[in-house]
Order: C-alpha cells, then sequence, then structure tokens
C-alpha cells in the first residue's frame, strides 16, 4: 500500500509539469507553424518578383504561372487572399503597392488608418463607391499609370481631408465629383473632353493650388479657382479663349496674382487674337502667339 501511495503522489505533482510542458511544444509548434506560413507567402512574392525581372531583362514575356503558391494555396487567389500588407509594403500611415505581383486590378483594402495610399503602375480599372468608404483618414491618393476608364461619382465623397489626388496616365473620359479640400489634381495623359467635365467641377475647389490637365481632349478651359497658382492645359484641343477665361471681362481693373503660370501649349488656339483675355495676369500663357 505504501508503494501504491508514493505513485500516486508522484502522479499529482508531475501532472501539471507535462501538462504545462505538452502547451508549451504546441503553442511553439503552432507559432512556427505561422512562421512558415508567411515565409512560404514571402517566399513566394520574392520569387514572382525575381522571376519577372529576370523576363525583362532578357526581352522575354513574363509568365506568372512559371512560380507556384504552395500546394493549399492556388495561384490565382493569390492577390484576392493575400494580405493587403503582404502583397504591398505598409509603414505607419502609408501604403506601397506599386507593380505588385501579382497584378493589381482593384483597389486594395486599405488599413483604417491610412492616410497615404500609391498605387501605381498596376492594372486598377475602376474606382467605386465602396473603395474609400471607410478610409476617412487618406490625404494623398496616387494611382497613376493604372487602366482606370471608371470612377463612380461618389468614389471620393467621403474623403474630407483628402488633399492630394493623382490620376495621371489613366483612361478616363470623365471626372466624379471632387473633394472640397484638393490642393492638387493631376489628371494629366488621359482622355478627358469638355463634356466630362463638369461645369464646376473646380469651381468650388476654394484650396486648389495646383491643376494639372495636359495630354487630354478638352476643348475649352474649365473655370478655374482663384486660389490656383499652376494651370497645365498643353496639348487639349482648345480653340478659344475669352476675356472672362481667366480674367472679370467686365472688371478691367481685376488683377490675378495668384495664377502664375499657365500653360496652352500644343491647343490648336492662336493666343494672339485674345490680347484682352491676359490683362489680369502676371505674365503671358505659355503657347502659340503666331
Amino acid at each position: 500500500m505504501g508503494t501504491v501511495r508514493v505513485l500516486l503522489l508522484l502522479s499529482f505533482i508531475l501532472s501539471p509539469w507535462v501538462l504545462c510542458s505538452t502547451g508549451k511544444h504546441f503553442n511553439q509548434d503552432s507559432t512556427l507553424e505561422q512562421r512558415d506560413v508567411l515565409f512560404n507567402r514571402e517566399a513566394y512574392l520574392e520569387a514572382r518578383r525575381s522571376k519577372r525581372e529576370a523576363a525583362l531583362r532578357l526581352g522575354e514575356d513574363y509568365d506568372s504561372s512559371m512560380v507556384f503558391l504552395p500546394a493549399d494555396e492556388p495561384d490565382d487567389a493569390a492577390a484576392s487572399e493575400l494580405p493587403t500588407c503582404l502583397l504591398c509594403v505598409c509603414l505607419t500611415g502609408s501604403v506601397y503597392c506599386e507593380e505588385v505581383v501579382p497584378e493589381m486590378s482593384a483597389v486594395p483594402t486599405l488599413p483604417k488608418e491610412t492616410a497615404y495610399l500609391y498605387a501605381r503602375y498596376n492594372k486598377i480599372n475602376k474606382i467605386t463607391n465602396k473603395d474609400f468608404a471607410e478610409i476617412v483618414t487618406l490625404k494623398r491618393i496616387d494611382l497613376t499609370g493604372n487602366l482606370i476608364s471608371e470612377i463612380q461619382d461618389g468614389a471620393f465623397s467621403k474623403l474630407t481631408l483628402l488633399e492630394e489626388l493623382n490620376l495621371a496616365e489613366n483612361q478616363l473620359v470623365k471626372l466624379p465629383t471632387l473633394p472640397g479640400k484638393l490642393t492638387t489634381f493631376n489628371a494629366n495623359h488621359n482622355q478627358l473632353k469638355t463634356k466630362g467635365v463638369k461645369a464646376n467641377a473646380f469651381k468650388k475647389l476654394e484650396k486648389l493650388v495646383n491643376l494639372f490637365l495636359g495630354d487630354n481632349a478638352l476643348e475649352a478651359v474649365p473655370v478655374i479657382p482663384e486660389n490656383v497658382r499652376v494651370v497645365h492645359l498643353q496639348n487639349n484641343n482648345i480653340t478659344d479663349v475669352t476675356s472672362d477665361t481667366f480674367c472679370k471681362g467686365n472688371n478691367t481693373h481685376y488683377i490675378r496674382p495668384k495664377l502664375m503660370e499657365v500653360r496652352l501649349d500644343g491647343n490648336p488656339v492662336l493666343l494672339s487674337k485674345h490680347p484682352d483675355s491676359f490683362t489680369c495676369l502676371k505674365s503671358l500663357p505659355v503657347g502659340q502667339y503666331r
């Protein structure tokens, strides 16, 4: 009986230690497994990038099917299932998604504290009302060099802090309603025509300083807010300017000191035919005079 009691006592003493040790090993195994998953994802992305760069150096077409995810994660699900901060680079308040592999065709899901988004040179083709609906902290969006041909009209309506919006080098034919606090708007190298730009598209943007609309198909100069300093309208189809385009035709004493740079070069308009259209400006527009 004495021996049995000793064995029972030892079992009570050792049981918690055994369970604790087992749990510890389980937690270690779980942590290692998570690390392995992250490592596999990172290795996959690095392999895709290296393959693409090597193909470009050799002048070959990049074939994304040459590199695969692990067997339980099919390649065609990579872009949609990987978290944004695995596909992109996420720093405090900033998300960098430039030339993402696999190719990005839609605005990614962003951390709610994002203030700066750089998603240049991807294949994003549309911006919806939901893309930025919950990211009210955004101050700058740069979507240069995508395939954007459509932006739903309320896509930027909740971005009350947005100051810079860059949509250059896309395929836009019309503009949506823009946020009221913009200081810089860039839509160079699109397919904008005057009918695709609302009459008051910029009129109410009282803080706008830089307006870039070069290399489009505009037939007329849009209404330019008073605070604007730089306007680029080069290489459009503008054929005429009037005394109300930049100045106030009914007020010969009106001076516009803030508007320092106007580019109208590369347009059909002959500026020397409209001398009264620039009397309020401190410098003449750049363009064709003879």
